[in-house]
């Protein structure tokens, strides 16, 4: 009786310590990679260990994944503005209509294309003010995290909106500090000697990382000045006795592929290429970050409630080789491009090294932090939220999203055929504008997107193109224009 007696106040004391009992507001850190795949790192992500995975050398993310839980079926959009949007506002594209990468105000980087015209999207990102044209108007998930009392500290690459316009400026979204975020969503050069600028490669200015001048000269590498300057942040909070949220949004992995000198020999003695070699480098150095956050957490002495969330904000570039099992990169609607890793550790929610394969969404952040932040009631401007808390799987109650469709819209000709497409279950539906063809998997039978399955399951085929098409009517998606009939683009149920 004593031995259960002492036991259970060994469990109180640890449920207290969380902050779970206590009322205390848990610090949110979300480390938010660029254009990391889902393989590119040693923590396996697919059901066996894959040469991939034996390649990189990720031993924070390992830390980190044995500490919590691991979703090995999580997604993002295909490329990084609307994906940053989505986790922002808790929309998904076909509502937000920021349908693909922003730069410049009114200016979309999208090429002519002998068949379609793009249609009207949201090129100049997201805002909190309203009036601004081409923009989503919507309150951000800092704004609600501030209103609650949050210190919220943006770090890295921010890619919310365009230049020339309120929200290329995260202060204007919510941030009560920005640390090197601006309009553009690559660096001008990883490297100080380079002054994290462009200029040395007769690269466009804009590209130039803003706010860390003091570093200029020195030989350090871009992805350790925003780790230095995100734990001075955190210490600073935990001084001032705030809670806080930590958004460490690193310019890595995306290009210019600059290797990091501490890392890169290593790789190359594998005999991997230059550019493997320093791609590899890359995400080690992103993963030494992580550890270096990890550890401050410790130092700080508040790990017991602090939640540490990990992702990538798309799929990889098709610069890199390889990406088995999956089909696919950035960009695409197949696997690849939109199958991201996720790790979430929540000290006194979590167990340790669990992992769950139910699927959710990049949108799915948003009212996720929001409950873990402890707000039970929000709303968003225009009333819809798409995003769903996955805090019942962090909590080990699995099966809570099987049957829910996630959406995915990119009606652009950049780089790729313009395309829309869902997933419900195990199945998935791809809908190709220009050619109005219709691809159809399973993706629980087949992970790398082989056998398209679109004619010989003609009823799954019709009821997922209905399921999309009524969505994007729902949320008036913007449709390609057809150049020979001037008309939108039909939607895949009127084929």
């Amino acid at each position: 009786m004593k031995k259960l007696t002492l036991l259970l106040l060994l469990s109180m004391a640890n449920y207290i310590s969380s902050g779970q009992v206590t009322g205390k507001k848990p610090n949110i850190i979300f480390f938010f990679v660029d254009d990391m795949g889902w393989q590119e790192t040693s923590v396996p992500f697919h059901t066996e260990i894959t040469h991939l995975n034996k390649r990189y050398h990720t031993p924070n993310m390992e830390l980190l994944a044995a500490k919590g839980m691991k979703f090995t079926q999580a997604y993002a959009c295909a490329v990084c503005s609307p994906s940053r949007i989505s986790l922002m506002t808790g929309l998904n594209t076909m509502r937000h209509q920021v349908t693909n990468w922003t730069l410049r105000r009114d200016k979309s980087p999208d090429p002519e294309h002998p068949d379609l015209l793009p249609p009207k999207w949201n090129l100049n990102g997201m805002s909190a003010e309203p009036g601004i044209a081409h923009t989503v108007h919507a309150k951000t998930l800092p704004m609600f995290l501030q209103e609650a009392g949050y210190r919220t500290i943006h770090v890295g690459k921010a890619h919310f909106g365009a230049t020339e316009t309120p929200g290329e400026d995260p202060l204007n979204l919510g941030f009560d500090i920005n640390i090197a975020g601006h309009a553009a969503g690559g660096p001008g050069s990883y490297y100080a000697s380079n002054n994290f600028s462009a200029a040395f490669r007769d690269g466009d200015r804009i590209w130039d990382i803003p706010g860390l001048e003091k570093y200029h000269g020195t030989n350090i590498y871009l992805t350790e000045a925003l780790t230095i300057e995100a734990n001075q942040a955190m210490r600073q909070a935990v001084s001032d006795e705030v809670p806080f949220y930590l958004y460490v949004s690193h310019y890595a992995i995306h290009a210019p592929w600059e290797k990091d000198f501490r890392f890169y020999n290593k790789y190359k003695s594998m005999g991997l290429t230059d550019f493997q070699a320093s791609y590899a480098s890359m995400v080690e150095s992103m993963d030494k970050s992580l550890g270096d956050i990890m550890q401050n957490v410790k130092l700080l002495g508040i790990e017991s409630n602090t939640i540490i969330v990990f992702m990538s904000d798309n799929g990889q570039p098709k610069q890199a080789d390889e990406n088995l099992p999956l089909r696919g990169h950035k960009l695409q609607a197949y696997e690849g491009g939109v199958r991201v890793p996720l790790i979430v550790y929540w000290p006194g929610v979590t167990r340790s090294e669990t992992h769950t394969d139910d699927y959710v969404i990049i949108e799915d952040i948003f009212p996720s932090f929001l409950e873990m932040a402890g707000i039970k009631s929000f709303q968003q401007i225009g009333g819809e939220i798409d995003g769903v808390s996955f805090l019942p799987m962090l909590q080990g109650q699995p099966g809570s999203q099987t049957d829910r469709p996630l959406y995915w819209h990119f009606p652009n000709t950049y780089d790729q055929p313009a395309y829309s497409s869902v997933r419900q279950g195990d199945w998935k539906l791809i809908y190709y504008h220009a050619d109005r063809r219709l691809e159809l998997f399973n993706i629980a039978e087949d992970i790398g997107e082989v056998n398209d399955r679109s004619q010989e399951n003609m009823e799954v085929k019709d009821a997922l193109a209905k399921i999309l098409s009524n969505s994007l009517r729902e949320t008036n998606a913007p449709m390609p224009i057809d150049k020979r009939s001037g008309k939108p683009v039909e939607y895949p149920d009127q084929l």
